[in-house]
């Protein structure tokens, strides 16, 4: 718990802002899935209240992920504030146009009905670019620059960044798909085409969160730097084969879970392989060697 404590103690300014504000966003998800429980209102369509549930979730995590490996990169202040800074402003935007959207009753995406929804649209899809941008900035530096001494760390971070683009630049294309649909007078097609992308999107997503996280709990291991390094690789490649089936079978149209078999035998085996991982570092963490660090760590801090 006091590793944890230090991420917010020891954060920048820009860092603690941008766990507060993913916090929020996460809450906000928590708060729109009850309400949608209780009311029994309906999960499936672009006027669902679970919009807003899906993506107050997904940008929280992602948000506080983002900011929390960044933080292990070697960045110019300035540098690491405006890309930061506007991370977590367009976070925000985003959460809270599609939180407004569907309290409105009205599809948040490919919605140009009136010039207020079509500016709602604009944003949005304004927004997913910034957001682009900025985890451009963040891969290069973490290509070009030092980064972590541990070399399992800087691994762990550069792959999450890089696949992080992967779910972003699918975002992308899911926009572009959607508005043209959309523009030619189908607005069902346009919910349609996009989302045929969701589940690489999903999955490509969250791999800033696990491969970092999977890289840092296995520095309150006993095992050696080598070792690490050999399981962040393993599990840097099993995201990118789980990634890279996702992708193939949400280009080709086809539902992960009804893939043919032997997409599903490669991709499960994937997942197993990543879960397997996580799986070895949580069991080889040494409460005395965390004990030991973090007192270390409180020692520097003095």
């Amino acid at each position: 718990m006091n590793a944890l404590t230090r991420i917010w103690s020891g954060g920048r300014r820009a860092e603690r802002i941008a766990y507060a504000a993913g916090a929020v966003l996460f809450l906000s998800g928590v708060v729109h899935a009850l309400l949608l429980i209780a009311t029994g209102g309906s999960w499936l369509g672009p006027l669902s209240m679970r919009k807003a549930v899906t993506f107050g979730l997904s940008f929280g995590l992602t948000l506080a992920s983002v900011a929390w490996a960044a933080s292990f990169l070697t960045m110019r202040p300035r540098l690491r504030g405006v890309l930061l800074g506007a991370f977590t402003a367009a976070s925000v935007i985003e959460v809270a146009l599609v939180g407004m959207q569907a309290w409105r009753g009205v599809p948040s995406h490919f919605n140009f009905e009136t010039p207020f929804d079509n500016v709602v649209s604009m944003t949005l899809a304004a927004g997913g670019g910034v957001l682009i941008l900025t985890v451009i900035g963040f891969t290069a530096t973490a290509l070009v620059e030092p980064g972590p001494e541990a070399p399992s760390l800087r691994l762990a971070v550069r792959a999450g960044l890089a696949v992080l683009l992967v779910a972003l630049a699918t975002g992308a294309v899911m926009i572009g798909r959607g508005v043209v649909a959309a523009r030619s007078g189908d607005p069902r097609l346009a919910y349609t085409t996009a989302g045929s992308l969701k589940p690489l999107h999903a999955v490509a997503m969250h791999a800033i969160l696990v491969l970092p996280a999977l890289a840092w709990v296995l520095g309150f291991t006993g095992h050696s730097e080598a070792h690490r390094l050999r399981i962040v690789r393993t599990a840097v490649a099993a995201d990118l084969v789980l990634t890279a089936v996702i992708g193939a079978e949400s280009f080709a149209g086809l539902d992960p879970l009804a893939a043919p078999l032997p997409l599903m035998l490669v991709s499960a085996l994937a997942a197993a392989v990543l879960a397997g991982t996580g799986i070895h570092a949580l069991s080889g963490v040494e409460p005395a060697v965390r004990f030991v660090r973090v007192l270390n760590g409180k020692a520097r801090g003095r």
